[in-house]
Formats: C-alpha cells, structure tokens, sequence
C-alpha cells in the first residue's frame, strides 16, 4: 500500500504544473452520503452503515495536455448496526484501506466483522455478501459521479484539435425503492445549472402540532410510518436519511411544534442538488394544518415529489398513527 502510494504521488507530482482542481472535500461528503445508504435486509433481519468513523486521503482532477487524469487515494472506516427479526441489536465495522485510481473496483479488499464480545449472528454474512456489494457499489458510484459532476470547467480536447470546456451532471445509480417511481452536509448545487420550479401542498391531521412535529423529527416515529431502518438526527445541522438510503438530506431550521425547514434530496437527482422543504404547523384546536412549501426541485421531477410526498409522508403517517382527516 505505501509503494502504491509513493507511486501516485510522483504520478500526481509531475502533472501539478497543469490545470488542477482540488475535490477532497467533496469526495469525502460524497463518500459519506453514499455509504451512509448502504441498507441491506433478508429473513434474519437487517443491517445498516450509520456511521463512517475515518476518511483518510485526497483526490483531484489533472489536465495534462487536454486530457483528464483523476486522482483518488482513501482510507475508509464505517460502523455498521443490524438488528435481528428477534430484535437483537449487534455492532461491527467494515474497513476499505485501498480505496484508489490505481486498483481496480472489483478488486478491492473490503473488510466486514463484528465488534469484540459481541456473540455469532446471520447477520454477519448476511453483511459479507449482500452489505459488500452493496459497498462496491456506492463506491462505484462515488468515482463515477468524480468523473463526470467536477469535469466543469476543466479544458477537453475536441476533434478539430480546439479547446472545449466540459459540462455535465452525475446522477448516482441506486436500487428502485417504494418512494415513486423514477446525499455530508448538503451544498449549493455544482455542476450543469438545471431547470426547477416550486410546489405547494396542505393537509390536516387529526392531532397536536408537538406530535406532528414530533412524526418528522423523531427516528422512531419516522421508521415506523416508512416501515424500515432510517437515520434521523432531529436538530439543526443533523442528517436525515431514509427508504433504504433513497431520500436524505438536513435539517436547516426547527422550532418545536410550529416549523421545519430542511434540505431535501432524492439521491437519483444530479449530484448535490437539494431542494429547500418547509413546513408549518398551525394548531386549529382540534387538528393541525400542515403547509409545505417545496421549491428548488428539478422541473422534471415535480410530479414524482408531489405525488411522494402526498403517498409516502402523508398517507403513510395518517394510516400508521390513525392521524385520518379531510384531504385538500
């Protein structure tokens, strides 16, 4: 590992005299989001990444003589937690120490046992096999999305030997969930600027604005109306991520039992690109209003979040928490 490091080193010192551009910090949000919707489930329960404890290295993106050299070397740590259908919880950690340019994905060593003292369980294997595809996966996806989304602006050679800019967007493949039909703390969109437009929705629900809030913020109460494992972190700044790593984002701004604002994502949309969720709360006594205001969200995607959020948010906690009421 030290020589393939020594090696890309002396590599990476001989083009810096060419354009650069510097992506660590992005590649480790992205690994991050990525690897933090790692969610894999069969007949003995199910298993989870919650946590990415160590990222160790850099990457960038090279022009040397109008071609694109990528440059990638990690360390990676992560915590894992799966949780039996007896309900027995069990910790482990998995370790990917030759994350690079150099070595091939398929190729990679990734390393997946369970933490000191805790007892054998299905769940181990269950992680070694589904888990680690699912891994090589994500981190497929993380080069492919290095590839194309930070390419903007760094010259490309083209046919008749003139100098182009290339543009693009990275939209990360991930498995079909239940949430319609077809991400680190969120930042500004990079890449292609695209098209986006603003919804509105209403709905009432049969109880107090302190449980509502509550539904949206609590972990619990959000696996039970989803019906699987998701991560929800209910302050400012905190995380959230759920159907099977499919919907996630953050919190911006919470004030119990009247507001939640938040950036949201589907993670099939271009890379980093949020929308901005706000809800209110208004206590009418005997029901809560609930307003949403859903803007910054990809024009060809409109009706796939609206009709998300109506059936998968709404519906689901009425149904799951008896919350029934008119529909606007």
């Amino acid at each position: 590992m030290r020589s393939a490091r020594r090696t890309s080193t002396f590599r990476r010192q001989r083009v810096l005299r060419m354009t650069e551009r510097d992506v660590t910090s992005w590649s480790s949000d992205k690994l991050k989001e990525l690897l933090l919707g790692v969610y894999v489930e069969n007949e003995e329960g199910s298993c989870e990444i919650t946590e990415v404890s160590k990222l160790e290295g850099e990457a960038s993106i090279n022009n040397r003589k109008g071609k694109l050299i990528f440059f990638y070397e990690w360390d990676v740590k992560a915590t894992w937690k799966g949780t039996s259908n007896m309900g027995v919880r069990y910790t482990g950690n998995l370790e990917v120490p030759n994350l690079s340019d150099e070595n091939d994905m398929d190729e990679l060593d990734i390393s997946v046992t369970l933490c000191k003292d805790e007892p054998e369980t299905p769940l181990i294997f269950l992680m070694k096999q589904e888990g680690v595809k699912k891994i090589r996966t994500a981190l497929r996806s993380y080069v492919d999305c290095l590839k194309t989304e930070f390419t903007q602006g760094m010259i490309l050679p083209t046919a008749n030997g003139v100098s182009k800019q290339q543009e693009s967007q990275c939209s990360v493949k991930v498995d079909k969930t239940q949430f319609g039909s077809a991400s680190s703390a969120p930042r500004p969109t990079t890449g292609v600027k695209i098209p986006t437009c603003k919804f509105t929705m209403k709905e009432t629900f049969l109880t107090s604005p302190e449980e509502l809030y509550r539904v949206f913020t609590n972990q619990e109460m959000v696996q039970a109306f989803t019906h699987g494992a998701a991560l929800v972190e209910g302050e400012k700044g905190g995380k959230f991520r759920l159907l099977d790593g499919n919907v996630l984002g953050e919190f911006q701004e919470l004030v119990p039992e009247q507001k939640i604002v938040m950036k949201w994502r589907y993670n099939t949309w271009p890379c980093e690109h949020y929308a901005t969720v706000t809800i209110n709360l208004t206590d009418h006594g005997s029901d809560t209003e609930l307003s949403m205001e859903c803007k910054g969200v990809p024009g060809s995607e409109e009706e796939r979040t609206r009709e998300g959020w109506q059936r998968y948010y709404f519906e689901a906690i009425k149904q799951t928490f008896g919350y029934g009421a008119r529909l606007y």
